[in-house]
């Protein structure tokens, strides 16, 4: 981008194809060294997709039983993948309150583990172990690249991702700003809550973790130029993304003007995940339409 080093952290490479791959191991890393969970356990969790495909390969690899608790917003392609490999999918049809399903879905994901001998929630939205992951991992490895860096774009849903990222970042690079991107109708920065279409970015709620990430400015995105910014990615830059990448890129051409200093700034935004289970979606021109 003109007047901008701008660079893109391409976390699809991960094993099972997410960001989400970090936290899923850290979460049963942890758990397991703390005695949490066992051979006889059950893990259970709440999810749009990239998280519970994450949990689903790490559990199967060593022979724990999982139950994702999804929606009717999940891909085809996380839900075909999750009915594969999970011996139990639960799948929620009723909106909450808010005109989503994530409350419906945690309310079930209750009933699960109060109904199940030896569950374990993982509890993405509020469990210290998905920022600590990030933190170590994600975080860990920008500064490992970076003598200096200048402004972050991170898409927030669950709050993990900005949580553990921004603390690191802000240690190592003290001057650098944080950008937190969220989609129009999501309720994480106090925005009225309405229909979201597209799955990995934003909440009905506002995550417990997103009180620990330090954040110096957010960008909202609505899904129509989440749309444009993942297509201009792939036919531009060769990336091929999903939404919450679109959004954080999309964030970062609005926010460029912003960007001024003596120097040339360098910026970096996270690509969460690729966008092969956006192809229904994003990228299909007769879905984009039904947009708002």
């Amino acid at each position: 981008m003109k007047g901008i080093h701008l660079f893109a952290k391409l976390e699809y490479v991960n094993p099972v194809g997410s960001i989400k791959d970090r936290s899923a191991y850290w979460i049963l890393k942890r758990a397991a060294e703390r005695g949490e969970i066992s051979d006889e356990t059950t893990v259970i969790e709440s999810s749009s997709g990239n998280f519970a495909a994450a949990l689903a390969a790490f559990t199967h690899l060593v022979g724990l039983r999982f139950i994702p608790v999804i929606d009717p917003k999940i891909s085809s392609t996380h839900e075909s993948f999750l009915r594969r490999i999970c011996p139990k999918v639960v799948k929620v049809e009723d909106l909450d309150d808010t005109g989503g399903f994530l409350k419906t879905r945690l309310e079930v994901v209750k009933h699960l583990c109060a109904t199940i001998p030896n569950p374990y929630w993982t509890n993405q939205y509020g469990n210290l172990d998905a920022m600590e992951a990030h933190y170590e991992l994600t975080a860990g490895e920008i500064c490992a690249e970076f003598e200096s860096l200048d402004y972050v774009f991170i898409g927030v849903s669950t709050g993990g991702t900005i949580a553990g990222v921004s603390r690191r970042l802000k240690e190592r690079y003290p001057n650098i700003r944080v950008i937190a991107v969220d989609t129009e109708g999501s309720v994480v920065f106090g925005g009225a809550p309405r229909k979201r279409h597209i799955p990995g970015l934003g909440s009905s709620i506002v995550p417990p973790l997103l009180s620990h990430a330090e954040i110096d400015d957010v960008v909202l995105i609505p899904e129509r130029e989440t749309v444009q910014a993942c297509r201009e990615l792939l036919t531009i830059h060769g990336l091929f993304v999903g939404g919450s990448s679109g959004s954080a890129f999309a964030a970062v051409k609005r926010y460029s003007e912003k960007m001024t200093g003596p120097k040339q700034p360098t910026a970096l935004f996270l690509c969460a995940d690729r966008g092969t289970a956006y192809l229904d979606t994003v990228f299909d021109a007769s879905w984009v339409t039904t947009l708002d």
